[in-house]
Order: C-alpha cells, then structure tokens, then sequence
C-alpha cells in the first residue's frame, strides 16, 4: 500500500518562503514520477508541479519561477520549495504519484494514482 504523507504547511506572509516536504512508502522510489497539486478554498484540485523518474522537472504557469520540486531518492522524500509566497497560493497542497514514471510537459496532463492527505498553506497579505 503506496502512503504518501505531507508536512511543512503553515501561515507565512507574502513575499515569503516554505518549504513542503512528502515522505512516500513506495519499494522502488526511484522509478516514479511525483507531483504536487493544491487547492484552493472553492476552487479544484490542480497539479502544479511534476518531477519525472529522471528527475526532469516541470511545473504549471501559475508557479513558474517560485516553486521548484525535487526529490531525495535515498530518503525518499519528494520537497515543494515555494519562495514569493502570494496570498493566491493559500492552498491545501498535496503530493501525488503518477502512474507512470513521465510527466506531461504541461503537468495537467500526467494521470495520477494516489494523494496525500495534505498540508494547509496559508499566504497573509
């Protein structure tokens, strides 16, 4: 049973940094892809952010530029560094696993298998 369990969530101001962190229980951690979404009071769920099995990146326009995802294969940790905080980015975000071990260049359109509970990210103005 693949548990993908998130931290690091919390209120911070505008203008500023966190960094979310996802331990994942997977045999071959190695061979994923993983991927962050979030959501916004009212709004869907999005993906905004996809790292491949060869640890290529990819991320949504809405966080291009400020958020960089990254794994630690040894550890099997999957990290969201999210800098220029914007009070829009107040999320719940969640790490995802993909079905494959690619990502859609555009992150929409990886399929995906399995979520965390998530991690409250609030962004004060």
């Amino acid at each position: 049973e693949v548990q993908l369990v998130e931290s690091g969530g919390g209120l911070v101001q505008a203008g500023g940094s966190l960094r979310l962190s996802c331990k994942a229980s997977v045999f071959t951690f190695e061979d994923y892809a993983f991927g962050w979404f979030r959501q916004a009071p009212g709004k869907e769920r999005e993906p905004i952010s996809c790292i491949n099995s060869g640890r290529s990146t990819y991320n949504a326009d809405s966080v291009k530029g400020r958020f960089t995802i990254s794994t630690d294969n040894a550890e099997k940790m999957v990290y969201l560094q999210m800098n220029s905080l914007k009070p829009e980015d107040t999320a719940v975000y969640y790490c995802a696993l993909a079905v494959h071990s690619g990502c859609d260049p555009l992150v929409t359109r990886t399929a995906w298998r399995d979520w965390g509970q998530g991690t409250q990210v609030i962004v004060s103005s």
